[in-house]
């Protein structure tokens, strides 16, 4: 029974392992003075000045921001539109049709969307930009954002809805007032995740935008092609402490120990 118990947690540990060691290995070697990531020279800020010396990565970095903050918040609201349909719409011609369009993008490679929106810009003369990234992670994130969001609407008590149209509401307020906060958790889950996705979206990027609008993961791309360098390392950690600081405020949120909504709220 012993070896039985133990084996388990060793399968665990190099899982683990397997997730978490390369990363710490990144982080470790973008302290590194040296330029070959393979050879330790000693500790040193050296890569994280000439990153922030580098304009050609902030710059990208700038754009992925932007471009996932602008995407995100079109996905939530198109996203949201389509869950509302299929929530709360009932039966109609078309519908299975409807949610087979919406949930598409969910099975869909990554490059058949990527290639079909070049297309599509190609043939509406649309010149690729931040306009058509924009656009481009937000058609993908919708599918994201409708998933998140129609689990919350079909579990939420229509009776309180129409308890509220009936004292004179109207479909739109009873919306805004009634229906949004009570799934509003799901709304900021969704963001996050569209967010989430244009952050990291390397393919459906590279068919979609142009020249004055490289995002990160492409210009980092770029450069490991030619060899991985501390400076790739810096702007990876970077990113690793920022997810973790996120992470760490919402569990600090969700025990109580910071101002906000903790276990004991009700819902």
């Amino acid at each position: 029974m012993r070896r039985a118990g133990i084996l388990p947690t060793l399968l665990l540990l190099a899982g683990f392992a397997l997730l978490y060691l390369p990363i710490v290995a990144l982080v470790v070697y973008s302290f590194n003075d040296g330029r070959l990531v393979s050879v330790w020279s000693g500790w040193s800020l050296r890569w994280y000045r000439a990153l922030w010396d580098n304009r050609q990565m902030l710059d990208s970095a700038a754009v992925t921001l932007k471009a996932g903050f602008v995407s995100a918040t079109l996905a939530l609201v198109a996203g949201t539109l389509a869950a509302i349909v299929l929530a709360r719409a009932g039966r109609f011609a078309g519908r299975s049709g409807f949610a087979g369009l919406v949930y598409l993008p969910l099975v869909m490679p990554e490059i058949v969307l990527g290639l079909s929106l070049l297309l599509l810009f190609v043939e509406l003369d649309l010149d690729r930009g931040f306009a058509t990234l924009v656009l481009g992670h937000a058609g993908f994130s919708a599918a994201f954002v409708a998933v998140v969001v129609h689990s919350r609407l079909v579990a939420v008590d229509r009776s309180i809805e129409e308890a509220a149209m009936d004292l004179g509401a109207p479909p739109l307020k009873t919306f805004l007032w009634i229906t949004a906060p009570m799934i509003a958790p799901s709304m900021v889950a969704a963001w996050l995740l569209a967010f989430t996705l244009s952050l990291d979206d390397l393919v459906i990027a590279s068919f979609v935008t142009g020249p004055g609008a490289t995002t990160l993961p492409m210009r980092v791309y770029s450069q490991v092609r030619l060899g991985v360098t501390p400076e790739i390392n810096a702007i990876s950690t970077l990113f690793v402490a920022a997810v973790a600081l996120v992470i760490l405020t919402a569990s600090l949120v969700n025990k109580g120990l910071i101002p906000g909504r903790s276990n004991g709220d009700s819902a």
